[in-house]
């Protein structure tokens, strides 16, 4: 009798760790995560080390998937600035390409508004997405982000002009 195969492990996100940065250095240098994002290629794994130090109200999370860290998520607040202590950017959440369409980006975006409205208390969480990127416009919309507006040729992108779009999901 043939056996079932097994269902898809759910990722597990936690905070990154040190022997996370070559698996999230080579999330952010994969051409799909490049061309979401205002990164250029052939970024050397020192910049990402250095991005990945430290830094106080910065929450990089990672998601691992059968012990493969296959996203990375980072929320960046301002605790130093009393008048912006409610908000967060949720500057980066993107997967590897091996990982797409498999739970991870929803997975890591559940943490991260957990962490905002459970743990930050914040009211106020904003972001950026490119037009060009409508999957990850839809996860976000589906998630309560509003539109906001739109800046025009933001970013360029295999020598194309690309809007960004400015969401936000504001809470009580």
């Amino acid at each position: 009798m043939p056996t079932k195969p097994s269902a898809p492990t759910a990722p597990l996100v936690r905070a990154v760790e040190e022997h996370d940065h070559e698996a999230v250095h080579a999330i952010l240098t994969s051409r799909s995560v490049i061309a979401g994002t205002m990164r250029l290629p052939y970024a050397a794994l020192h910049t990402t080390k250095e991005r990945l130090s430290p830094d106080p109200g910065v929450h990089r999370l990672v998601a691992e998937v059968d012990g493969t860290v296959a996203g990375f998520a980072e929320l960046i607040t301002s605790p130093g600035h009393p008048r912006a202590a409610h908000v967060g950017d949720l500057n980066m959440l993107c997967v590897h390409p091996d990982h797409e369409g498999r739970g991870v980006g929803r997975a890591l975006l559940d943490a991260v508004l957990e962490l905002a409205d459970d743990w930050l208390s914040l009211t106020r969480l904003s972001l950026v997405v490119f037009a060009d990127n409508p999957r990850a416009a839809r996860l976000y919309e589906r998630y309560g982000f509003e539109h906001e507006g739109v800046m025009r040729r933001l970013n360029r992108s295999r020598g194309t002009d690309v809007d960004g779009l400015m969401m936000a999901r504001l809470r009580d």
